[in-house]
């Protein structure tokens, strides 16, 4: 009799874990690919050999590394309210460990005294859930170099609004990245930090896909979504307002060679991709 309780219990058991070991866990640092759903922009990968489109995910984004640049190419990352919370600011810049040792790491230090910004791709603000949530935004392999006021006005006003269409009932995934060479921070033009190793952009583009909360988010796009497409020159006298400087994602892609949006069935990617966006701005 003893035995057969013995089975039981342990059937009972088994049977318990299984039950477990099925049901998703579904926080947003545990969702494979979360933030790359709308694609990988430039085919990244982790091979050490590929090293200016270099792929890393993280729990917090997902990105792609040019090691001779010193910057991100592009980061990528899912907003929702789950990720807004009330861990407070880090502010400690650090360099990422995580890159292939051989490498150059850029330190905080990397762009003392430049008349630049070390500029967030992924903001801050956006990862408040958890103080390693928000920490995570400060490697800078999240950083480039950003005039001041392109930082902390026209890309402010632009973050801020992102949040609210959040904090409104939407979720949204954004892409970030730049390219060029040269711009002009608040000591004058320059091309690049730190004896060369980092390169300054001279344009800093965002898209914006806006969706309202919800599950299967691939499946509920169509051609009423709301993408918003921004592209600012990198220098301090820019214009305050970022709707100004709203443009297609097909203008990026021309000047990037990505594919921004290539998970969307093609002519529903044509349709969002030659659109400037007229929405609201604040």
């Amino acid at each position: 009799m003893k035995k057969h309780i013995r089975y039981l219990f342990l059937l009972i058991f088994v049977i318990g874990c299984k039950e477990t070991e099925v049901i998703p866990d579904k926080s947003p640092d545990l969702i494979a690919n979360e933030h790359l759903v709308l694609g990988n922009p430039s085919n990244a990968t982790t091979d050490i050999n590929n090293s200016n489109n270099y792929l890393m995910e993280k729990p917090q984004y997902a990105l792609s590394y040019s090691r001779d640049r010193g910057t991100p190419n592009w980061v990528s990352w899912h907003l929702t309210q789950d990720w807004i919370g009330s861990a407070p600011r880090q502010d400690d810049f650090r360099a990422d460990n995580t890159l292939p040792s051989s490498w150059y790491k850029v330190s905080p230090n990397s762009y003392s005294g430049s008349g630049f910004d070390r500029g967030h791709n992924t903001p801050s603000a956006d990862r408040t859930r958890t103080i390693e949530d928000n920490s995570a935004t400060f490697l800078m392999t999240n950083m480039i170099p950003q005039a001041p006021n392109n930082n902390q006005q026209s890309w402010a006003n632009l973050e801020d609004y992102t949040r609210d269409l959040v904090k409104a009932g939407n979720e949204v995934y954004v892409i970030m990245g730049s390219y060029g060479v040269g711009g002009i921070g608040s000591n004058g033009a320059k091309t690049t930090l730190d004896n060369g190793r980092v390169t300054v952009p001279s344009q800093i583009w965002k898209v914006i896909v806006v969706l309202t909360e919800g599950e299967d988010d691939l499946n509920r796009i169509t051609t009423s979504t709301r993408v918003i497409a921004v592209n600012t020159p990198n220098t301090n006298s820019i214009n305050s307002s970022w709707g100004s400087y709203r443009t297609t994602v097909d203008t990026i892609e021309a000047a990037t060679g990505y594919d921004l949006l290539s998970v969307l069935p093609d002519d529903l990617e044509a349709s969002l991709e030659d659109k400037i966006d007229a929405g609201p701005t604040q």
